[in-house]
């Protein structure tokens, strides 16, 4: 029933080692004396995603890292296209062996692109509307001429 406000003082400071604003190294700063030290409060809440501390990410995460940039719309449509190329043939699926066609699975890979022109439509900012409307057409033009030459397509699969 007792309703006081505790007159303590005392000091929050933010020690975690790296910004979360950056996620880049902070310089540290030690406190000159004892009696500058910051009195930890016990916590009320659980921390929000932002106040907690980073922590080194286990092998195999796909949460991005300093060495791995967030994904965008427009790396994502870079590695969906990335992908139809390699169906295509254009690009080999293991580096140094020879690449293979998959015409079925690269017209799956352009009409998921399709799908999300047609269901991103109004939502996109200028650059990555004119990027998803290039990656179609590009790949559209290369997949027509792959079935005008008969390409190969991957063995077990029927057209």
């Amino acid at each position: 029933m007792e309703e006081r406000e505790d007159k303590r003082g005392f000091k929050v400071q933010d020690r975690r080692r790296f910004s979360p604003e950056t996620g880049e190294a902070r310089e540290t700063e030690e406190p000159s004396s004892p009696a500058e030290a910051p009195v930890q409060a016990a916590p009320t809440a659980a921390p929000t995603r932002s106040e907690e501390p980073r922590r080194e990410q286990p092998r195999g995460s796909s949460r991005p890292t300093a060495a791995q940039p967030a994904i965008s719309f427009s790396s994502f449509l870079l590695g969906l296209s990335t992908q139809a190329l390699m169906y295509m043939g254009e690009i080999p699926a293991v580096p140094g062996q020879p690449p293979h066609a998959d015409l079925a699975a690269a017209q799956q890979m352009i009409d998921v692109l399709a799908m999300l022109k047609q269901k991103t439509t109004g939502n996109l900012d200028p650059g990555e509307s004119a990027m998803l409307e290039n990656a179609l057409f590009d790949l559209r033009m290369r997949y027509v001429e792959l079935v005008k030459k008969g390409a190969p397509t991957a063995q077990g699969s029927e057209q």
